[in-house]
């Protein structure tokens, strides 16, 4: 079935612009229920003088775009012009049957939802700017409808997931947050059975906090173990809490209510403002600075503190926090051991070196940092043969103030 089929011919409004109808539509969509946005984008297009309009997200692994309309195909995120328009955050045109098919990206803030397939028999700027305004539209709706949709979570999904994951996953905030200063971007696999790992990121103000964790062990009380610490991560954070508090409150509530467990972790606060960067390494492998497309070795280095949770004598007196100065378009990178851990079918493993490049050579070819991320947890699946040995948890942020 080509990708055009579903594509009905443009109603016959042309392109004046039903307002009292696309009006009735958008307020409609504030109590549509998940299942029928397939349809509301459909009767928006019709009453913006557009043919079908079709809704694709991408799948939790970014391989595929799915289909919001059960009874479509997928289609795949490396080689199609849907895939195009999702890779690069760009429309892309292509001529379909009697008409143009415009797939337009999909995009909530800084975070790569899937695309749009709009049919039109021809283009110009008025109605690509409709088309645009329409995409804008189901980001936002799609957003707002899946914090409590089980269907829109359930179509994203290619495999079943354990429990423990699921439990994880309840706690992760978007893969992908910024604002117009800074990025930060994130992946984890096995994406339907990760346990231990987990990643958390937030905008307060003019202010990104960033946190990486890897709990012990690989079952449900190592999701339980990384989710109470960002619980008390998010607890703090709200409070108005400063990074020593944040961590001070992370290692409380681990040795309060899990006293036998504890998640190694790396958490930074950036002023993207100023570009300060402060951060506490806690038993954790050493953040990673990549400026001017090569790594500052050990730049972010600093004296070994214990993991996060240690209760009595084992526990740290205070917390080290550290500081630095981050230059305009600076990269960190934060990662659990699993990442460099990888093993090919003869034992090599991936490694720092091969992990660094990677990231430095797609960020050279001008790659958005969640492409980046992208390409490079699924360079590491291919190079383990899909068959992670440990969890593999990626974060990247980017300092890109506004004078750059």
């Amino acid at each position: 079935m080509s990708v055009s089929d579903p594509l009905r011919e443009p109603s016959t409004h042309g392109p004046a612009v039903e307002e009292s109808l696309l009006e009735q539509l958008i307020a409609e969509a504030q109590t549509a229920l998940p299942v029928e946005l397939p349809a509301l984008a459909d009767r928006c297009a019709s009453a913006l003088g557009l043919g079908t309009a079709l809704i694709y997200l991408a799948d939790l692994q970014q391989r595929l775009l799915l289909p919001l309309d059960e009874a479509l195909e997928s289609l795949p995120v490396d080689r199609s012009s849907a895939g195009w328009a999702y890779r690069t955050v760009s429309p892309r045109v292509d001529d379909a049957d009697d008409g143009l098919i415009v797939w337009m990206p999909l995009v909530d803030g800084a975070e790569r939802l899937g695309v749009l397939a709009v049919r039109a028999t021809s283009l110009d700027g008025p109605l690509m700017r409709r088309i645009r305004m329409l995409a804008h539209l189901f980001a936002m709706l799609l957003t707002s409808k899946r914090a409590y949709s089980d269907w829109l979570a359930a179509r994203t999904r290619t495999a079943s997931m354990r429990l423990p994951t699921e439990m994880l996953r309840a706690f992760l905030p978007p893969r992908t947050i910024g604002s117009s200063r800074c990025v930060s971007t994130a992946v984890l696999e096995p994406a339907y059975d990760i346990a231990g790992d987990a990643f958390d990121h937030s905008v307060v103000k003019n202010v990104l906090h960033t946190m990486i964790l890897d709990g012990m062990g690989h079952d449900l009380i190592a999701g339980l173990t990384t989710s109470v610490a960002m619980a008390a991560a998010r607890n703090a954070r709200r409070s108005g809490g400063a990074l020593a508090d944040i961590v001070c409150s992370v290692d409380q509530a681990l040795a309060q209510w899990l006293p036998d467990h504890f998640s190694t972790g790396v958490l930074c606060r950036l002023d993207a403002e100023t570009g300060v960067l402060q951060w506490v390494n806690c038993g954790h492998p050493p953040p990673l600075l990549i400026r001017d497309e090569r790594v500052l070795s050990g730049a972010l280095d600093s004296p070994p503190q214990p993991p996060l949770g240690l209760a009595g004598p084992l526990a740290p007196a205070a917390r080290q926090i550290h500081e630095t100065k981050l230059e305009p378009g600076d990269c960190v990178l934060l990662y659990t051991d699993g990442v460099v851990e990888a093993r090919d079918a003869d034992g090599a493993e991936f490694g720092l070196d091969r992990f660094t490049e990677f990231i430095i050579h797609s960020n050279a070819a001008g790659q958005r940092p969640a492409e980046v991320l992208r390409l490079l947890i699924h360079a590491i699946l291919d190079y383990q043969r899909n068959q992670l040995r440990d969890d593999a948890t990626i974060l990247l942020f980017e300092w890109r103030p506004r004078s750059q």
